[in-house]
């Protein structure tokens, strides 16, 4: 499966224009993730758990998306999933998990509202 991370991905010194296209990266992945691409799942765990591609390090939002990720099978994200987890208290994984139903709540209404 495509990455869009590895897509972006450059060996060279980060320019004023990298910036702005690492936010628009996580703003896409946003986009593809609410239109149901689960790797785009994926790729929100690695921007949120390392702060990068202009997200700010937060281990709750990392642990929603690996989560949301790993419920569609991906075997890398419940790993990651894991290891986020041993860095958070239970109350941290608690809200994590509240948002990645929430989450999922959510897709399911837009989905039914395009189906019908």
């Amino acid at each position: 499966m495509k990455s869009a991370w590895n897509e972006h991905f450059k060996a060279e010194p980060a320019t004023a224009a990298d910036f702005a296209a690492d936010d628009m990266l996580v703003a896409e992945c946003l986009a593809a993730a609410a239109q149901g691409d689960f790797s785009a799942y994926f790729d929100l765990g690695v921007a949120f758990s390392t702060g990068s591609h202009g997200a700010s390090c937060d281990l709750i939002e990392a642990h929603k998306w690996f989560n949301l990720a790993a419920v569609t099978g991906h075997e890398e994200a419940a790993a990651c999933r894991a290891e986020v987890a041993d860095e958070m208290s239970a109350r941290e994984i608690a809200e994590a998990q509240r948002r990645a139903r929430e989450w999922l709540a959510a897709a399911n209404r837009a989905a039914g509202l395009r189906a019908a």
